[in-house]
């Protein structure tokens, strides 16, 4: 499922700075910052972030026009803040949802695969971890 542009227009503007403030500190959610690709500003996302082997897999619930998504892969740095750490992340990758389902963590698959966003994810690998 894809959630509709103005979910996200609104969501952008109105849930995310009050998410901001708790997702770093609740499970399965945490806070993506990224750089803009035109503006070279740094952005602070909340989304659904699971972790994998060696990273974490991030569900796209607004398809790949979303403007978090092509910042990270347009190569700007990207850190992840969760429970209280900042994870530096490299490597971003497209991949659908259910290659990604193989990846993530065995305590956090089952509401992986449940959350209804399935389009895609995107992958990303914590640096300094070698695959």
């Amino acid at each position: 499922m894809r959630v509709p542009r103005r979910i996200a227009q609104f969501n952008k503007r109105v849930t995310n700075p009050a998410a901001r403030r708790i997702t770093p500190w609740l499970p399965y959610l945490g806070t993506l910052e990224h750089v803009g690709r035109t503006s070279g500003k740094r952005y602070r996302t909340p989304l659904l972030v699971f972790e994998t082997h060696d990273g974490y897999a991030i569900l796209i619930g607004y398809g790949p026009q979303t403007d978090w998504l092509k910042n990270v892969l347009a190569g700007g740095p990207t850190v992840l803040r969760k429970r209280g750490h900042d994870v530096a992340l490299t490597d971003p990758r497209v991949v659908s949802k259910a290659e990604a389902a193989a990846l993530v963590t065995p305590r956090a698959r089952l509401f992986y695969r449940v959350f209804p966003y399935d389009e895609a994810a995107l992958l990303l690998t914590a640096a300094g971890v070698d695959h």
